[in-house]
């Protein structure tokens, strides 16, 4: 069990919530696998709901004071903190990272005053801090509150989630609602792209029913491009992984927090986020993940057979079809194999 909410408030006036962890590769500094996220940012009555969140983490039985956990820090660890500090500002890499957030439009939205908001009713959910000690009441669980919320589909449901693991009964709901005929597009990582293979060996036993109930499935690729400060000049990174956690619902509503459509963020971790009705930002989601699946996916289809292919288009719409996961080396796919025959979906 864990903390997964993902909420950075200032002054109780805006907040900023998303799937976003706070790390270099999450924000597209340095030269490892960049994760690519989305977080929104919000001011209004909602920003007291996620003030309150925190508080009621901070005052529950899972939280402790750092110092009842750790010994305390020699003044010798403390100046050491300070040398690699100064020697970090003085890198060039650091020098054009700043250089690069101060020239980034946004700041100089909101340092003018001329950034503009959209205003939409947005309703903030949250586990109950009780979870992270397995005493949560059932009827408060974030999946629950999450699907009342945002409500039944009727004509398209689009996912976005860098963990995917449905198991049998999404597969049973995702098939039920396609039937129905809603049109559900899901996006999450290619075995290249993933951080957690044991992960997506939990997707990847439940592809082959998803796409024969009429479900298009697309995989991020781990050369897509993360549009982050590194396209300022920045070293470049070795590859991208998909972070971000949101879903579009017939283009009227739209989810954005740090909920992934797995067991673990179900069952065990504690998660939050926005439900904001709002069409044009659900709009924009469904159109990014459009653009995302031709530009940066593999799609994932049937053959005549029945077996998976990854199709890859270029800018041109040349396809260039694989037979097995592209990207990814043998024993890495022999494990995914293996993992997918042990009973521990349920952890994922």
């Amino acid at each position: 069990r864990r903390m997964h909410n993902k909420s950075f408030t200032i002054d109780n006036q805006v907040t900023i919530i998303g799937g976003r962890n706070v790390g270099d590769e999450y924000f597209g500094a340095g030269e490892g696998v960049m994760f690519a996220d989305l977080d929104v940012m919000a001011i209004g009555p909602v920003v007291d709901q996620v003030s309150d969140d925190f508080d009621r983490y901070w005052a529950s039985e899972s939280s402790y004071p750092v110092s009842s956990l750790l010994p305390a820090v020699p003044a010798e660890a403390i100046d050491e903190l300070e040398r690699l500090a100064a020697r970090i500002e003085k890198d060039p890499a650091a020098a054009r990272y700043v250089r690069a957030v101060f020239e980034s439009p946004l700041l100089h939205q909101l340092l003018s005053g001329s950034q503009t908001f959209e205003w939409a009713a947005t309703r903030m959910i949250s586990d109950d801090p009780a979870k992270g000690l397995g005493l949560a009441a059932p009827e408060s669980s974030f999946p629950l509150r999450l699907g009342d919320t945002l409500g039944t589909p009727a004509s398209q449901l689009q996912l976005v989630s860098p963990y995917f693991v449905p198991m049998q009964q999404g597969v049973e709901v995702l098939t039920a609602l396609a039937a129905q005929g809603v049109q559900i597009t899901v996006l999450t990582n290619s075995l290249e792209a993933t951080d957690v293979a044991a992960v997506h060996a939990g997707y990847a036993k439940r592809r082959v029913p998803l796409l024969e109930a009429g479900i298009s499935l697309y995989e991020t690729k781990r050369s897509a491009s993360v549009p982050v400060a590194s396209d300022r000049g920045l070293p470049g990174s070795s590859g991208s992984s998909l972070h971000a956690k949101t879903f579009s619902v017939d283009r009227e509503r739209v989810f954005i927090g740090s909920f992934n459509l797995d067991p673990r963020s179900a069952a065990l971790n504690t998660e939050n986020g926005f439900v904001i009705d709002s069409p044009s930002m659900a709009t924009s989601i469904a159109d990014l993940l459009a653009r995302r699946a031709g530009e940066g996916a593999y799609q994932v289809r049937l053959d005549e057979r029945g077996d998976l292919q990854w199709v890859e288009r270029d800018e041109d719409g040349r396809e260039q079809v694989h037979e097995q996961e592209p990207g990814a080396g043998f024993w890495r796919r022999i494990a995914v194999a293996i993992l997918a025959m042990l009973p521990i979906e349920w952890l994922l």
